[in-house]
């Protein structure tokens, strides 16, 4: 019952920024510092935060919220997602959601499931292709209007990719149906072309597909591609997992390698050397059993292993899920913090997870001077605990208190 009076409110509320919330927070994280400040007033003004401090006075009339007793934090990110999509299991072709679910069904699923990660705590995502002829571009339209309550959604609208997108073996009589989600594009000029067709229609950024087949991109078509994107004030992201097509990635200035599985160390180092971020959607074993991936357990240890190493090589990352089945029981927030378990594995400090949550994911995404952190002039996306998730980080699976934009969309019992 709790759940359901949550997403009614999520639903039909619109931002409440008719007044001041003063929250009173026991204990503010800084990520990009990894350190507390304690007893903190912390206000929020039309949607922004205007003042944090220990001796910030409240407004009179101000809605005061008390935290004195949790540990507050700025909202967490995504770098990586789909929440337009939820596939099938591995064996089940991609293609098969074209004929079950159109557009319209896309976007409705995509504003369930980002209610569904908002709820959780997850306040901003960075929606990377798959989402049905734009649907996603529509979603976050919807919210940015108001209509609805949501997580702040990034999209990069159709992905571009060699010819075939990311479709296998298709009779050429059968046609190119997989142009519903993906833009073919061969040469430095089509992909140019691609990357205005995807921003005139509305993409934040661009996602390139390198390496899905025998062929992959050129350094040249990537740097092609990054100087289109850049020159737009986008960022580029390139779905690749290693070998030659990585380098080429690296080498031609994308801003993020997505998965990057079978990246070896001479290429992380030059990750590294570049300051390309790694969007690495580190798996856990447990989701690519459920989703019947091949040799599932083997490419869970290979993914751990790859995110240790990009750690003590020191690697920009970015926290990164692409979780895009359905679990029973679980939500696809309840799904994110799985993925801590792989983090923790591999070596990674919570410290440097909360940063790669919220500081890195805001670099990336291009927005650090709006939001990923609690300071005055960016937005007010801030959530809480009862649990200090420096000391553990999956005290994230107990938030019981986000803030949107400065509108209150849960708050503790």
């Amino acid at each position: 019952m709790r759940r359901l009076q949550i997403f009614f409110f999520l639903l039909v509320a619109g931002p409440a920024w008719a007044q001041t919330v003063a929250i009173r927070a026991g204990n503010v994280i800084d990520p990009a510092k990894g350190t507390v400040a304690k007893n903190q007033i912390v206000l929020v003004k039309d949607g922004k935060i205007s003042e944090v401090g220990a001796g910030v006075a409240i407004p009179q009339g101000a809605q005061v919220v008390d935290l004195s007793n949790e540990w507050v934090m700025p909202g967490i990110m995504d770098a990586h997602t789909h929440v337009t999509l939820i596939e099938r299991g591995h064996g089940i072709p991609l293609e098969e959601d074209y004929l079950r679910n159109g557009k319209g069904t896309r976007a409705l699923l995509g504003l369930h499931i980002s209610q569904e990660l908002l709820n959780g705590g997850i306040t901003t995502v960075r929606d990377v292709g798959n989402e049905g002829n734009y649907a996603s571009v529509d979603l976050r339209n919807a919210i940015n209007k108001g209509w609805f309550v949501g997580p702040t959604i990034l999209t990069s609208g159709k992905i571009i990719a060699p010819f075939g997108g990311q479709a296998k073996h298709t009779p050429p009589d059968i046609g190119a149906f997989w142009r519903f989600e993906y833009i073919d594009a061969d040469g430095p000029e089509e992909i140019r072309k691609a990357i205005r067709e995807n921003i005139f229609y509305g993409a934040d950024l661009i996602k390139l597909v390198a390496d899905n087949g025998p062929y992959h991109y050129s350094e040249e078509e990537i740097r092609a591609a990054a100087y289109e994107t850049h020159h737009a004030s986008r960022a580029l992201a390139v779905h690749v997992l290693g070998g030659e097509a990585a380098r080429n990635v690296i080498l031609g200035g994308a801003d993020s390698i997505e998965h990057g599985w079978d990246l070896d160390d001479d290429l992380l180092r030059l990750m590294k050397e570049k300051g390309t971020y790694l969007a690495g959607t580190d798996f856990p074993s447990a989701h690519l059993e459920a989703a019947e991936y091949r040799n599932a357990k083997k490419r869970a240890a290979d993914v751990l292993d790859r995110l240790a190493r990009a750690y003590k090589i020191g690697v920009k990352m970015a926290f990164s899920t692409d979780a895009v089945f359905e679990l029973p029981g679980k939500t696809r927030a309840d799904m994110t913090w799985d993925y801590l378990a792989v983090w923790r594995a591999a070596g990674v400090p919570p410290a440097e997870i909360l940063k790669a949550m919220t500081t890195n994911c805001a670099e990336l995404l291009r927005i650090q001077n709006e939001r990923g952190a609690i300071a005055p002039g960016l937005y007010g996306d801030i959530v809480a605990m009862p649990d200090n998730p420096l000391d553990n980080v999956e005290s994230l699976r107990k938030i019981d208190f986000v803030m949107k934009n400065g509108a209150i969309v849960r708050s503790p019992k």
